[in-house]
């Protein structure tokens, strides 16, 4: 695709009858944001026409930021030289493009490097936020999203994304996003009772192994689960749920479900076998999990990791059940303890130049684990501009072997999709056996 870049700018926030406020303020990290992986991510909406104007998007974006400061701010040090956020108003970028083609020419969009010139370039971006419109022919439009991961998880993000729309609509933004760091105080005395270290962290210099392939080709792929099927999976992994007063016969989750089938059906595409050890890294929300529950409203990370793992043999031998269980528990043991752990641990490892975080974004292969990303509960289907909402959502092309995204269908149906990236060998392995309920 031959995109065309017709302007770029920094937008800075529009107060609205109001004096702007000091730019010297700044908001600090929490151990979340800095365990996090240190890159930007980005998203791909698309909308038929008709489409506000780009003039009209830009003001609700300069009207939102107005409220969600840090998005137009910049990465800086404080005195103690620990990084920050310094919401000095510098602003987004903002990018106009357009491309000389309908959107039916392109649809359905493939997670190919094609789709890289949709939205802004990830290297060396000081902006914290950035936004690419790029119009079709036809008058559809695709926004290119990305924002920086230490900033805000998901969940943040995809509530400026809603209060974007709603400012583009002529609305209230709806609540406004809180700072409040002290919800993740370290205990006194601190109590770490979980093994952090090889879990959001590891040891500064060790070497991550690629795996055997690693001079081979990365694919990524993205697959549909419909909602039938997902059905089938989820009675399938359920049937061995013991009943108890606590839990009566509750089925596990269509994403439980969908996970422990696709460890499976990957672990057999790339040929593990025996006692090899695999695991899968889950993010989680921390919100609800936190006591007292840290708000819906708070702005930045609350993520941590499940680490559901299983010798390969057993995986492929033992059926669904046994997989769905590991990933339903180990998900389920992330609870208020471990993330109090994990807030002590990290305070009482501040400085320490030994241990650096996991999320790594120098590992581009995962096998024998993989990492999942599900974004099943977070609203990025509201961000309406004023004509309704998107009809195609997607991540954009990362091909990092393993590191798989999975959301809800924009059919809205219950069905599910999903991006895989793999060795192109264990791909097409996977595509064979992928929706085989064996």
């Amino acid at each position: 695709m031959e995109v065309k870049i017709e302007s770029s700018k920094l937008i800075t926030p529009f107060y609205e009858d109001t004096t702007p406020p000091p730019t010297s303020d700044y908001v600090p990290l929490t151990f979340f944001d800095t365990v996090t992986f240190d890159t930007h991510i980005a998203l791909i909406y698309a909308y038929r026409s008709p489409i506000p104007s780009n003039a009209a998007i830009e003001l609700g974006l300069k009207k939102v930021l107005a409220k969600y400061r840090i998005m137009a701010g910049r990465f800086h040090r404080n005195e103690k030289g620990e990084r920050v956020v310094l919401l000095n108003d510098k602003g987004s970028r903002f990018i106009e493009a357009s491309i000389d083609i309908n959107f039916d020419q392109v649809m359905p969009l493939k997670t190919s490097p094609d789709i890289l010139s949709l939205h802004p370039s990830l290297e060396g971006v000081e902006e914290l936020m950035q936004v690419q419109l790029t119009r079709f022919n036809c008058g559809s439009l695709v926004v290119g999203f990305s924002w920086h991961h230490q900033v805000a998880d998901g969940y943040s993000t995809s509530r400026f994304l809603v209060a974007w729309g709603r400012a583009c609509r002529g609305l209230d933004i709806g609540p406004l996003p809180i700072y409040d760091r002290s919800f993740f105080t370290p205990r006194n005395p601190p109590i770490f009772k979980f093994a952090h270290k090889g879990a959001e962290y590891k040891i500064k210099n060790t070497e991550d192994a690629l795996g055997g392939g690693e001079a081979e080709v990365v694919v990524a792929e993205k697959f549909h689960f419909t909602l039938d099927f997902l059905n089938k999976l989820r009675s399938k992994a359920s049937s061995s749920i013991e009943s108890t007063n606590e839990y009566p016969n509750k089925p596990y989750s269509k994403f439980v479900s969908l996970l422990a089938h696709l460890w499976r059906a990957i672990t057999r595409a790339r040929g593990l076998t025996g006692v090899q050890e695999t695991s899968v890294r889950i993010a989680v929300n921390g919100r609800s999990r936190l006591k007292p529950r840290v708000p819906d409203e708070y702005y930045g990370n609350v993520v941590l990791w499940a680490l559901p793992t299983a010798r390969a043999q057993d995986l492929l031998k033992q059926p669904l059940q046994y997989a769905a269980k590991i990933v339903h528990d180990a998900i389920v043991n992330l609870n208020d303890d471990y993330f109090r752990s994990f807030i002590d641990f990290s305070k009482c490892n501040e400085g320490n130049k030994d241990i650096v975080a996991s999320a790594d974004v120098s590992v581009h292969v995962l096998s024998p684990n993989m990492e999942v990303n599900s974004w099943m509960n977070f609203p990025f289907y509201e961000l309406d501009f004023g004509e309704g909402k998107p009809f195609s959502f997607m991540p954009t092309y990362l091909p990092v072997e393993g590191v798989m995204f999975v959301w809800p269908s924009f059919l809205d149906d219950g069905s599910m999709d999903a991006v895989i990236p793999l060795f192109q060998t264990n791909l097409d392995s996977f595509k064979k056996i992928c929706y085989s309920m064996d």
